[in-house]
């Protein structure tokens, strides 16, 4: 997937877990659940957004499933202090043992670069989500943030953790 319009130029290098020089790394590996029930429930929470909107975080997407090209902004915080982070879909993966994303930052997102949630059934009948991330501020906020901004990021990824697991039970 290309386009101008994404603020950082490694387009797609989560899909193969690069790393890519220049940026923040961040991957956070987390069981989610056993057996093929719970994989399809995880996969299907993730590829539709219910992990998301679990967490909760607000979710605008353009379409209801995940899939390269559909737009999608997070929102995070309140009314007036609800930050925006514009995002685009830039590749998924649906296959008999992993389902997934990631999306890559637009114009507008406090941060620049992408991150992927990846849901995967092992041998041993073992669910987990990978959530892998590379990223740098994009804004002036997002550099005053500094640690923090790492610290929210990986407390997320443990929360999403959290939420699959909870929601691949269902």
């Amino acid at each position: 997937m290309t386009g101008d319009d994404f603020t950082y130029a490694e387009v797609g290098a989560t899909r193969d877990a690069e790393r890519p020089a220049g940026y923040r790394h961040m991957r956070q590996r987390m069981l989610v659940g056993q057996g093929p029930a719970a994989f399809r429930n995880a996969a299907d929470a993730v590829m539709e957004f219910w992990m998301h909107r679990a967490l909760p975080v607000r979710v605008e997407a353009s379409a209801p499933r995940a899939a390269p090209g559909v737009s999608v902004v997070i929102g995070l915080g309140v009314g007036p202090l609800r930050l925006k982070a514009p995002c685009r879909i830039v590749w998924t993966r649906e296959e008999e043992r992993y389902a997934g994303w990631a999306y890559g930052t637009l114009p507008g997102h406090p941060e620049s670069g992408e991150e992927s949630f990846v849901v995967h059934l092992d041998d041993e009948g073992d669910v987990w989500l990978t959530v892998t991330a590379f990223s740098r501020p994009a804004t002036a906020a997002a550099k005053l943030a500094g640690q923090f901004g790492r610290l929210f990021q990986r407390a997320y990824a443990r929360r999403c953790g959290a939420v699959l697991r909870r929601l691949s039970r269902a």
